[in-house]
Formats: structure tokens, sequence, C-alpha cells
């Protein structure tokens, strides 16, 4: 018998950088379809899921954009690219049988539907996945930041992060091996300690919206049906 599922809505955060795979730029086929088989087995669990993807990949925003090109237009670009991004997700998942609507906070109606909290929630009742592409809409603001905004309009019971290790560490695990895991940390805790688990902005969202935060290795072969049916992969963040 399978395990019961602990979650009915969740929101999957990837970075643009999964999709890259062993290269260093662009989208690799084989590492597309990797994490849109994950996708698809936790999604046929009966999971309604919501997905933001960054655009690392592509165009890293701030750190991307040199002396030429300001701030506001560099996040500009980054959004757009997410939107890239989410048009290759949803062609792979929709090539599996997976319906997969891309909704974006920048208007592209040639490409993706315009984002509409009542309509997205309204695809994910309906069983399909829904990509919110276009990071907030906003410059200054990341994808960590969006994915925590979307997660809380949708009432997700989780926002799911998917990154290159298992979990929250006291340090950096690759610079410093002493570094130990954490299973379980509060909001407060990892401001305060100033981890690596998204930016202070996303935590305050999820933490003022309580809103619990699984981070895990997308590395893993279905770590992400293991999160979504509440199984213990990585560390949990929450008010307690």
């Amino acid at each position: 018998m399978s395990p019961a599922k602990k979650y009915k809505r969740v929101l999957l955060k990837l970075s643009g950088e999964s999709l890259s795979g062993s290269q260093r730029h662009g989208i690799d086929a084989h590492a597309l379809s990797q994490i849109t088989s994950q996708i698809k087995d936790a999604h046929s669990k009966g999971v309604q899921v919501a997905i933001v993807i960054g655009a690392g990949n592509i165009w890293r925003g701030a750190s991307d954009r040199g002396e030429a090109i300001d701030r506001v237009t560099a996040d500009n670009m980054g959004m757009l690219a997410t939107i890239i991004n989410s048009l290759a997700l949803q062609d792979a998942l929709e090539d599996t049988g997976v319906p997969t609507r891309v909704q974006s906070a920048i208007t592209v109606t040639q490409l993706a539907e315009p984002y509409i909290r009542r309509r997205a929630i309204r695809h994910l009742e309906k069983g399909r996945i829904v990509i919110f592409a276009g990071g907030t809409g906003n410059p200054y603001f990341t994808t960590d930041s969006a994915a925590a905004l979307r997660a809380t309009e949708i009432e997700a019971d989780a926002l799911l992060k998917a990154t290159k290790v298992d979990g929250v560490y006291t340090d950096d695990p690759v610079r410093n091996k002493r570094a130990k895991k954490i299973k379980n940390i509060t909001y407060m805790e990892a401001i305060r300690k100033r981890l690596r688990v998204m930016d202070t902005t996303a935590l305050t969202l999820c933490m003022e919206n309580r809103m619990p935060i699984v981070v895990f290795n997308l590395g893993v072969s279905g770590n992400i049906t293991r999160a979504v049916q509440g199984q213990n992969v990585g560390t949990l963040v929450s008010d307690n």
C-alpha cells in the first residue's frame, strides 16, 4: 500500500541551473527529462502541483549585469528568462501527457496566460500543473520571493525547494566538511543564522503566513514524490 499523501497542494521551487545539467548554461534535454519525470510521478499521486523556476541557467540578473546594464533592466531580463524555462518545462510535461499551464506576471499573451490567482487555483483543482513565470513582475525580488508569494496566494500546504544538497546545513557543506545537516529549524533561526535557505524576504513572507518550507536534494530520484507525501527528506523550516 502506498503511503498517504501529506500535502494536497504544493508549490515546487526549482533553480534555473537544474535545467542545465552538466552544462554551465542553457537547457540540457536529459536534465529536463529527469526533472519532468519526477514531477509527473509526484503529480500522479493526486497532489496539486504549482511550480516556480529560476533563470540562473540563462541570466542571473544583478550578478550578470556588469556596468552597461542597470539593476532594473537586468532583473527584467531575468524575469523574461524564467518565461523561457517555464515554456520548456511546460512542453516537456505535456509531451508526457501532463496538462500544464504557464501563467506569467509579465504580459506575454502569445506565450502564456496572465497571472490570475483564481484561474490558477481552478487549473490546479482540475488536475493541471501550473507554472508561474516572470517572477513577481517587479525588479529587486528573487524567484525565491516569487515562490513564497505564489505559494501563499494559492494557499499551498507547503513550499518545496529543490536544491543541489540534501537539506539545510550549519555551513556550506561543499566548503566546510564539518558542516552538519539540520533536520528541523524555525524561520527566525534561519534568518538569524543567515543560513542559505531562501532570501530574507521570502523567509519572512513564509514566516508571516506560516508556510512550511521543505528543502531537499533534487538530484536524488523520487525525492519530489517523497516530499509531497510527507516523507522525511531534507530539512523542514517551520514555526516550531
